[in-house]
């Protein structure tokens, strides 16, 4: 009685176990493939994150070759791009442990129109075919390529990717999937990896033309320079012999043409100056000279001589200084030659009854020079390039005398230079710019 419930028992649990065993295969057989599609996820993260983090196409491609080889575990990878016609595809890139190397190699598209003319129309496909492995024999391979596209038209296709395994081992759904947005992400990563060499080519020859132009400016400059300095000096002897002899009276017709001389010679003088400046600025932050400038003393001295000149075009002038200003650390001349130019520009566009206010303040973190002037304002959509060079403000506007066009342009370098910003501020017929230092550098 005892053996027979001992084998009834015994068989009892084995049916049990038999039975768990197949509940644990189900659940294997269910849980296995959302595993791996996460485990997929998990690897396009990745892998899209590795593409999108370069902008070297060549890098791009061997990331994305070597990613999908360890991940799918296949015996070859390649990446191939079309040329611009789409009539030829070059291996641009290969990882491969079986298959004879392939990088490099054109292919012509006319030579194989089954294969390229559902890739160009952006559909993958999965076939056998005969590949001749290291050792130059033939093997028969499973193979997957996948279109790498934008979706804007034939433009957008780049090229393939092309995925080889033993043709025993076909290329799942999941598979094919994970290939394909991979192939989305590197179409994405090299049209960003070629804007990005393409604006590297504009930037180097932008650099190449300001050189040129720069180069050609320095030639003319030092050319005019000899005949105005000439012209100069002639006017200068002309008018000292008209006042050495004393029998010829200087009659005030040949007096203004002399005058208008005088001020040609020195407006182009001042040109040729303002040229060799914008052309060499860059060096002259070698040739720095910084002390110690006590701007309750500077500011009046570069003020005192514009006093005359607004008085006689009926505007205001007013210094407004801070007490107990901090020591500014700076370049005296340079400094000097920013708030002369900010100062001329602010005489020369005011107009007659209007105020001109150089202000000087700080605060914890900056110190402040501004030169405000009322009665003209500029439009909102010239501020930004009033400091480009040779820029001037449409001549319907009130800034509308003359000028070399590169005061401003010569004043934001300076500034630049010196450590410091400059900014502009112009509404309600109301203009100001400030030249603002860190305190750090006081």
């Amino acid at each position: 009685m005892r053996r027979c419930l001992t084998v009834k028992n015994r068989n009892e649990l084995q049916d049990k176990l038999q039975v768990r065993e197949q509940v644990t295969s189900q659940i294997q057989e269910k849980t296995c493939p959302l595993q791996q599609a996460l485990n997929f996820e998990a690897s396009i993260r990745r892998i899209t994150e590795k593409i999108r983090d370069s902008l070297d196409e060549s890098q791009i491609l061997q990331t994305a070759t070597e990613e999908l080889a360890r991940v799918l575990h296949i015996e070859s990878c390649h990446i191939e791009l079309y040329d611009q016609y789409h009539t030829t595809a070059i291996v641009a890139y290969e990882c491969s442990n079986i298959v004879s190397k392939s990088q490099g190699i054109s292919i012509r598209i006319a030579d194989f129109p089954e294969v390229y003319q559902q890739l160009l129309q952006k559909k993958s496909l999965q076939f056998v075919e005969n590949i001749p492995d290291l050792n130059h024999k033939v093997i028969q391979s499973a193979c997957l390529a996948c279109p790498i596209f934008e979706n804007h038209g034939v433009e957008g296709i780049l090229g393939n990717l092309w995925l080889l395994r033993p043709r025993e081992e076909i290329f799942k759904d999941v598979e094919v999937r994970l290939v394909q947005q991979i192939a989305s992400q590197c179409a994405i990563a090299i049209r960003q990896a070629r804007l990005y060499k393409a604006s590297q080519i504009q930037v180097e020859e932008l650099a190449k033309l300001n050189r040129l132009k720069d180069d050609f400016l320095k030639s003319v400059s030092h050319e005019l320079r000899t005949p105005m300095s000439s012209i100069q000096l002639s006017i200068q002897t002309l008018d000292k012999l008209f006042e050495a002899e004393t029998n010829i009276k200087k009659s005030p017709k040949l007096a203004k043409v002399i005058d208008i001389f005088h001020h040609a010679s020195q407006r182009y003088n001042k040109l040729i100056d303002d040229l060799l400046t914008v052309c060499h600025i860059d060096a002259e932050a070698e040739s720095l000279t910084s002390e110690f400038i006590d701007l309750n003393i500077l500011i009046p001295e570069i003020v005192e001589p514009f006093f005359p000149v607004s008085k006689n075009q009926q505007q205001e002038l007013i210094i407004d200084i801070e007490d107990k200003l901090p020591l500014l650390k700076s370049d005296v001349s340079m400094l000097k030659r920013i708030l002369h130019e900010l100062l001329s520009n602010a005489c020369k566009y005011t107009p007659n009854g209007e105020r001109i206010i150089i202000i000087a303040k700080s605060n914890f973190s900056k110190l402040e020079i501004s030169v405000f002037n009322s009665g003209v304002e500029i439009p909102p959509s010239e501020i930004e390039h009033i400091f480009d060079k040779f820029y001037r403000v449409p001549k319907n506007d009130p800034w509308r005398y003359g000028g070399t066009g590169l005061g401003l342009t010569l004043v934001k370098k300076m500034v630049e230079l010196l450590g410091g910003e400059i900014n502009v501020e112009s509404q309600d017929r109301q203009t100001k710019f400030s030249v603002c230092f860190p305190r750090d550098i006081t």
